[in-house]
């Protein structure tokens, strides 16, 4: 993977770097890391704000959730996790049925629109406590409890199924399609590295990158909208963030189902054993949002609001247009240390950078009407919500402003 492939950084300056990319709007990798090496950062996000406006115009979305922290309970150890835990821990969770479908319906109080389900990986293969749970609820398999959950949750509140569940078999895809508008998988980094000892996925298994890009492409395979993307800090090199940027596009064009790459900008955290790692600085975040704009004009970039709290207006001049997933109700069960931003204070700040903020569902709206990518049982549910633009109708929301 990343060792085969080599890059060399160029004599070239950036201005002839962006001008050439202004002629032809495609980049190389060897010119996308010399934009990252490069101090001029206010000429590379110029370009990439304004590639952003003309792929979504002065539009920043979010999407209005209920986080569902099914298990917390997995079968991995990253070295950057305190979402994990175990079952003697007295903060481990097992939602029953009744527990998710009432937190379901008040998201549907609140007007959300998105039931992102979250848990760990597998439990039930290294935890004989999540066997028995799972036995106990008429399930064999994790997965096979979400597929159920996620038509209960459409059936009985309207709400929109979005499940992230690691990696997954293609089986187990064919059925969350049926009442989850998408799927998210998180590819982190393809650094076969990271599986090495010391490194931040080495008790981590399910991280391998082979792995998960072949997950990726099922999802592709079987047209399912996929939220994607990359954590930033966690021991990759610029050269491998960029190769990543550029698999993700490759992926992508071969199968057109990613619908949004995330940017994550890795955040230590006590108790941990990478709790003494810097994250990355802003500056270095905004160039690699900004380049990956530059690779993907026509991609939805996301970052977290809430994991660059004091920094993240900026990044709508490095040509993001999402914000993800807030939630009214619920934290960030993955990263409680980190609060979301209120909606409120989230509309301001976006409206001070003259963009419009909107509500969009759990599935983007250039793939509410792409063949075959919305199941058929799902097909009234999200019109129900959207409007002529396929965002959220604003008459949803007028309440809650």
């Amino acid at each position: 993977m990343n060792s085969e492939i080599s890059f060399s950084i160029k004599d070239d300056s950036i201005s002839e770097i962006l001008q050439r990319y202004q002629s032809n709007t495609t980049i190389t990798k060897n010119d996308a890391l010399v934009l990252l090496e490069s101090t001029d950062i206010l000429s590379i996000l110029k370009l990439s704000a304004s590639l952003k406006t003309r792929f979504k115009k002065d539009v920043i979305t979010y999407s209005r959730k209920i986080f569902i922290n099914i298990t917390n309970l997995c079968r991995d150890f990253c070295s950057y996790c305190t979402y994990r835990k175990n079952p003697f821990d007295s903060s481990s969770i097992m939602m029953k049925p009744a527990e998710v479908l009432n937190l379901s319906k008040i998201g549907k109080k609140f007007h959300c629109t998105e039931a992102l389900i979250v848990a760990g990986e597998r439990p039930e293969e290294r935890y004989t406590e999540a066997k028995i749970w799972l036995r106990q609820l008429g399930y064999t398999s994790l997965a096979e409890y979400v597929i159920d959950i996620s038509e209960k949750i459409v059936k009985y509140t309207g709400l929109l199924p979005h499940s992230n569940l690691g990696n997954i078999t293609k089986e187990e895809m064919k059925l969350l399609k049926m009442y989850n508008v998408s799927l998210g998988l998180m590819l982190e980094s393809s650094s076969e590295k990271l599986l090495e000892k010391g490194m931040s996925h080495e008790f981590a298994p399910s991280k391998n990158p082979s792995k998960r890009i072949e997950v990726i492409k099922n999802a592709g395979r079987m047209k399912i909208p996929l939220t994607t993307g990359l954590l930033i800090g966690i021991g990759e090199t610029k050269e491998e963030i960029i190769n990543d940027l550029f698999l993700l596009k490759s992926i992508n064009n071969e199968f057109g189902n990613i619908q949004e790459i995330i940017l994550q900008n890795f955040q230590p955290k006590r108790n941990t054993r990478m709790q003494g790692f810097p994250s990355p600085s802003n500056d270095y975040f905004l160039k690699i949002v900004s380049i990956a704009r530059l690779i993907m004009p026509n991609m939805n970039i996301q970052i977290p609001p809430n994991l660059s709290p004091r920094s993240f207006s900026s990044f709508i001049d490095a040509g993001i247009n999402d914000w993800g997933g807030i939630s009214p109700v619920t934290i960030d069960h993955v990263n409680p240390e980190f609060l979301w931003p209120k909606i409120e204070e989230l509309k301001y700040i976006t409206e001070s950078k003259c963009q419009r903020l909107r509500a969009r569902l759990p599935v983007y709206p250039e793939f509410i009407d792409k063949h075959d990518f919305i199941s058929s049982h799902l097909r009234n549910y999200v019109e129900n919500f959207i409007g002529l633009d396929r965002l959220v109708k604003e008459e949803y929301l007028v309440e809650f402003r």
